[in-house]
């Protein structure tokens, strides 16, 4: 038996597992959006597009899919200020102590995401902290925080931040040391060297952390639901709202794939600007 067809045989297993637990649900939760939802009856078979068109023109719908769009976009922004310049510190540290750091910023990605959107309820809810603080300053009544977009953003962010600060640091140092020192020994200021040779090089990682990082945000569940409530609708409860709240399951799979088709549209523009990126670099 050649290396080749036991690396074949290998791969048999996940495949297996891939069709079985992904394309088939999958498959089978693409033909029921078709369907039609009767309360009655719970679900009728058909061949309709009345799900995708309620989706794409009623305007709550549309609401729930700007406010999916816009938090993610607003949350991908904030961890990108925030993480950055983690980042950069992890990339550019020569302590002995860099392991523990790493190890600090990666602690919270074991704690679940509920866990740490109930503590941000504790941070932004009535009564708390922050209504605490304001009223130390002076101001008057609950700032209302909760439930609102701002809550969300700020809730969203703090779960996806390490990894933008571990790409980054990826990115920065697989750029040589080197390049950075050429490039100031012909003159150029150290943060020009790194706008104009560190930073290019080091992209594709930056991107590929931001473009994680955006597609975990439009499709959380949690943090949307304890910190966005029933005010702040997004597409993942939406989606939960519709299938166990309502048992509306032609409904929900509708707004599971415009969800899938988010990610995908996502991806895409990702892998254009990594191209375009490439024929700018090289």
């Amino acid at each position: 038996m050649t290396r080749s067809s036991t690396a074949s045989l290998l791969l048999v297993p996940a495949t297996i597992l891939i069709v079985a637990g992904v394309l088939v649900p999958f498959a089978y939760l693409f033909r029921i959006s078709f369907n039609e939802f009767r309360p009655a009856l719970f679900m009728v078979e058909a061949l309709t597009l009345a799900n995708y068109t309620k989706i794409l023109t009623e305007p709550y719908w549309m609401m729930v899919m700007a406010n999916t769009l816009s938090t993610s976009l607003a949350s991908t922004l904030v961890c990108m200020l925030l993480a950055f310049p983690i980042g950069l510190m992890l990339a550019r540290s020569r302590s002995r102590f860099k392991s523990l750091l790493v190890m600090i910023i990666v602690i919270p990605l074991f704690i679940g995401s509920a866990v740490r959107a109930s503590g941000w309820v504790g941070l932004l809810g009535y009564g708390g902290i922050a209504d605490t603080l304001a009223k130390v300053i002076g101001a008057d009544g609950s700032l209302g925080l909760m439930f609102t977009q701002f809550a969300v953003i700020i809730g969203t962010a703090s779960v996806v931040i390490p990894y933008i600060a571990l790409s980054v640091q990826a990115g920065i140092e697989g750029v040589p040391p080197d390049l950075e020192s050429a490039a100031q020994s012909l003159g150029a200021t150290p943060s020009k060297a790194f706008i104009q040779t560190v930073l290019p090089l080091a992209a594709p990682s930056i991107l590929s952390g931001t473009v994680l990082v955006f597609i975990l945000c439009v499709n959380s569940f949690a943090t949307p639901v304890l910190l966005g409530g029933p005010r702040f609708k997004m597409m993942g409860p939406a989606i939960y709202d519709q299938i166990a709240g309502k048992s509306n399951w032609p409904f929900g799979a509708a707004l599971c794939f415009v969800l899938v088709c988010m990610t995908l549209a996502t991806l895409s523009l990702a892998f254009v600007a990594r191209r375009l990126f490439f024929r700018r670099s090289f």
